[in-house]
């Protein structure tokens, strides 16, 4: 059975000139985590031009990093 994993992260943005350094940032952070579990990737979800999450997920294959957008 696959592990349940719960690791995620919000980034909100107030200076878009740092958009691509707090987004950098949180994905180490993640990618971390990642490698010490050694069985998801990372998928950055851009909420809004503000808002973002960078989670652990069953659904990216382990290493990679995916993104997707809902607005």
């Amino acid at each position: 059975m696959p592990q349940q994993i719960d690791e995620h992260l919000e980034v909100r943005v107030t200076d878009p000139s740092r958009l691509y350094e707090l987004l950098d940032r949180a994905e180490a952070e993640l990618r971390e985590v990642a490698f010490s579990v050694g069985c998801a990737g990372i998928l950055v979800t851009r909420h809004d031009s503000r808002r973002y999450t960078i989670a652990l997920s069953d659904a990216v294959p382990f290493g990679e990093t995916r993104e997707q957008v809902l607005s």
